[in-house]
Order: structure tokens, then sequence, then C-alpha cells
């Protein structure tokens, strides 16, 4: 599953360069020009990480990074400012508003790439290690293997991607739309029913006896993987 990047940046020509050589990286890429237009896109589909200019139009970036802190279902989401501005009490506002990170331009692709790797290994290191442990499940994304309490547990290549998903953000509930976009792809066509399927499949999978049932359903709105079940 490849890391959703959101690009928020009102040049033209950098905001073509960052999606040139994050998307080489293996980022997937969404791109806004001005802080409206990205609080709407970022309310439309959460990104992984979020690369934000502090000189936007409409809304300026330490707004919009203020705002997605005070909301629930983004105020996790990693943030990496973009600014012209060198004073230190400049960078101070930004990391104090909730920032994880911040990059005085002109700076060099190959640090902000490092920065990046940083930023999700620390924060989100479900999306850059290759064996992710939740509760007593294991999950190993090269060789595609996974383990429940030690034991080897097969899983189709639908499951694992279902897994695969679900174990980046264990705790976050998703609806079925939301696991349709990110399991089978926003340009598939696929009943919401066939979630409910295949999430059946992955818990009769995982929830072998004696163990807890890792998969919430949450009523008329979706699934997580939750041990507080």
């Amino acid at each position: 599953m490849r890391p959703l990047i959101q690009i928020v940046e009102d040049d033209e020509a950098l905001e073509a360069l960052l999606a040139y050589n994050l998307e080489k990286e293996g980022y997937k890429i969404s791109v806004a020009n001005d802080g409206e237009e990205a609080l709407l896109q970022i309310s439309e589909k959460t990104p992984d990480l979020i690369i934000l200019d502090w000189m936007l139009p409409k809304i300026a970036g330490i707004e919009v990074c203020r705002r997605l802190r005070a909301r629930t279902e983004t105020k996790n989401i990693p943030i990496i400012i973009l600014t012209a501005r060198a004073d230190e009490t400049d960078k101070i506002r930004g990391l104090d508003t909730g920032a994880d990170d911040y990059l005085t331009k002109p700076f060099s692709i190959t640090e902000l790439k490092a920065r990046i790797r940083a930023v999700l290994r620390r924060i989100r290191p479900a999306l850059v290690d290759e064996i992710v442990k939740y509760h007593d499940l294991e999950i190993d994304r090269v060789t595609h293997r996974v383990k429940r309490g030690g034991a080897e547990i097969h899983l189709g290549p639908t499951e694992f991607r279902l897994l695969n998903h679900l174990i980046q953000h264990p705790g976050r509930v998703f609806s079925r739309e939301q696991l349709l976009d990110a399991v089978w792809g926003s340009d598939v066509y696929v009943e919401a029913r066939t979630v409910d399927v295949h999430v059946g499949r992955l818990r009769k999978a995982i929830n072998i006896p004696g163990c807890t049932d890792l998969i919430r359903t949450v009523r008329a709105s979706g699934y997580s993987l939750d041990a507080n079940n």
C-alpha cells in the first residue's frame, strides 16, 4: 500500500518538482494550490502525510495546520511545513501550531525525502516498516506472511491488502466506501457488500481459537482493527 502525500503549494514549478520526485519515490500524490482547496481535499481523502507551504492564497498554511490539528479525524496526520521564513520565531510558531517538521526554502529534494521517511518512521511506522505488529498479530509486507500468536495464517491477496490497510490505522473506523477506495482502488467498480464478504473472510482467518476478535464492526459506520473490541 503506497502512502498518500498531500502537497499544498501555490508555486506551480515547485509543486510539479515535488510531485515528480515523490511519485518516483513510490508515494501516491494529491495536489492543492491554496489552503481552502487543501482542507476540502483532505476532508474527502485523508492523506498519510502533508507537505504544507506557509504562504498560501485564501487560507495561510499555518492556519490550515491549526484547523487540521483541531479536528479529531486529522489531528494526527504528519505535517511538514515549507517556508521561505528563516527566523527562529517563525519556526517555533510553526512547530507550536502542530507541524511535525519544518523546512526552509530553498531546500534539496534529497533532504525533503529523508525528512518524510523520518517523520513517517517516527509517527506512522506501519507505513515504512516491512514487518508490522499489532497486539499479537504480525504482518510481513515483503513476503506477505501473516502470523497470530506465532502461528502462520494464510490470507488471500484481497484479505492481505485489507489487513495491511487496517493495521496502518489501528482503532480507526473505515466506511465500506473508504475501504473500497483504499483496497480495490477508485477506478474499479465493486459493490459495497463485497467489503463485508472479504472482512468476514479476514475475520475468520485471523481470529484463531483462544484469541481476541481483532476486527470491530461499527453499525452503520464500517470496520476497524481494534484489540479493545
